[in-house]
């Protein structure tokens, strides 16, 4: 008789979602679903609301990586405002950005995956996490907690506040930066950088035990997508997006944040209340593309600094111009931590980062404005709609792991058909289903928008489990 695996909660992730493994009469794996079991709703309580308070509105999605939707919605009202912000107000919010940016990758690679890669997937459950990563790698743990508190406290020395800052505003920011503030960054990026390189150094050297989940984590020909510049260089704060295919090839560049639904369509899966983004022209669900760091990496021809530029060309020579194992993903967004500190040092050289005009003001002079930045998992897409007095009408928030979504259901699938044996059933098998989602570092409670009709099913369950009746929102 067929049954079913249900990994409830799936831990080390921010928000809620259990993935169902289904079993054939033979004990095989059958098919996989990847559940979000949340929806919140802050598309439709906006409206109404003045633009100009959706930054402050939509950083309240996340206490991970606020600043990545405080940037995303600025820059949907300077569009509103059709208004060409300051030269330094551009610089500071990068600077903010790469801040937001070490942050959260600490976070991911030391606290919710590091139990994982340096106690061992198969070890005892107990104490695979941070407390058991404390008491083994001591010295790794107090490097991903002062990478992380450099990270915050970049974001607080700029904005005053580590989580949701209300210093960046439409038409630039609320303040200039302080000398003194920027000597404070610079004279601790040494001790980032060094925590960086030894975490690489490390993880490089133990990736060859690894070799079968690199092989089997969601490893499948798929598009890239994330921002690059005109010299294909990686972008985290300003950009256009590209897709690449998974020989190399340019798919497609959205060059006009307003053009993004020429390429990107949204579908409605009835197991999750997590939409299903989709790349157009190949339609759905064939158009399946991975964002955040691996895709990145992917997607752009350098760094365009110095280390991370060593780093990725190691990296390729190993993994090939377009790497498609999720695993990679640890690895890649290590690169791009290097590429976040090296970026903040060029930045924090610049003079005109001190310059005081830092905001622009204007009213409504645009009815609709997109915002595309790069967020730590991936691209972030904000658009709104407003009425002439600058009221919210309409908005559409597409997240990065929305984006990932597909992606993510794949690899699931395919890591459970590889390791999971229902005839000797261990932890250690569903654990490196729940590691598969950790890659891409999913932000769910970010991520749970759905739109239109919120995609439910309700069953009737009798005791023995046999289902009576079903009810779903498209019945």
């Amino acid at each position: 008789m067929a049954k079913k695996l249900v990994i409830h909660p799936v831990t080390r992730i921010e928000g809620h979602a259990k993935i169902t493994i289904q079993l054939d009469d033979s004990g095989n794996v059958a098919g996989t679903q990847f559940h979000v079991t949340q929806v919140r709703g802050f598309e439709k309580f906006t409206e109404g609301r003045p633009f100009y308070e959706m930054p402050s509105i939509t950083a309240r999605i996340c206490g991970i990586c606020p600043v990545s939707h405080l940037l995303a919605s600025v820059k949907a009202c300077d569009a509103i405002m059709a208004v060409q912000i300051p030269e330094t107000a551009v610089l500071l919010r990068e600077l903010l950005h790469c801040g937001q940016i070490v942050q959260s990758h600490a976070l991911s690679f030391f606290h919710l995956s590091a139990p994982d890669i340096l106690l061992g997937m198969d070890s005892d459950p107990a104490h695979r996490n941070i407390i058991g990563l404390i008491e083994k790698h001591p010295d790794l743990a107090k490097d991903g907690i002062a990478l992380r508190k450099f990270g915050q406290q970049v974001i607080e020395r700029l904005a005053g506040e580590r989580v949701h800052p209300s210093w960046t505003v439409p038409g630039g920011v609320n303040s200039p930066l302080a000398p003194e503030m920027r000597e404070k960054i610079r004279s601790e990026m040494p001790i980032a950088k060094a925590i960086t390189r030894r975490t690489l150094k490390h993880f490089k050297g133990i990736l060859d035990q690894f070799a079968e989940e690199i092989e089997h984590f969601g490893t499948f020909p798929s598009l890239h997508a994330g921002l690059v510049d005109s010299r294909g260089r990686l972008q985290l704060y300003d950009g256009f997006i590209r897709f690449r295919d998974a020989e190399g090839n340019v798919a497609g560049d959205i060059e006009r944040p307003r053009d993004y639904q020429k390429f990107i369509g949204e579908a409605s899966v009835p197991w999750s209340y997590l939409k299903a983004p989709y790349f157009k022209p190949l339609g759905y669900p064939q158009g399946i593309y991975r964002v955040g760091p691996l895709a990145r990496l992917n997607v752009a021809d350098s760094c365009g600094t110095p280390e991370a530029d060593a780093e990725l060309q190691e990296f390729r020579d190993r993994f090939g111009r377009v790497a498609q194992s999720t695993f990679l993903f640890h690895y890649a967004r290590l690169i791009e931590t290097m590429y976040a500190l090296e970026r903040m040092e060029t930045l924090l050289d610049d003079n005109a980062i001190l310059d005081t005009h830092v905001r622009a003001t204007a009213g409504v002079n645009a009815l609709e404005g997109v915002g595309i930045a790069e967020a730590p998992r991936g691209i972030l897409i904000h658009h709104y709609k407003v009425d002439d007095q600058g009221a919210i009408k309409w908005a559409n928030l597409i997240i990065a792991t929305g984006h990932n979504n597909l992606a993510i259901g794949r690899s699931i699938d395919q890591a459970s058909r590889h390791f999971v044996k229902a005839n000797k059933l261990q932890e250690g098998m569903l654990n490196r289903v729940s590691a598969v989602v950790r890659a891409y570092d999913p932000c769910l409670s970010c991520s749970t928008h759905a739109q239109g009709i919120v995609p439910m099913q309700i069953d009737l369950v009798s005791p023995d489990g046999t289902v009576l009746d079903s009810l779903s929102s498209s019945s």
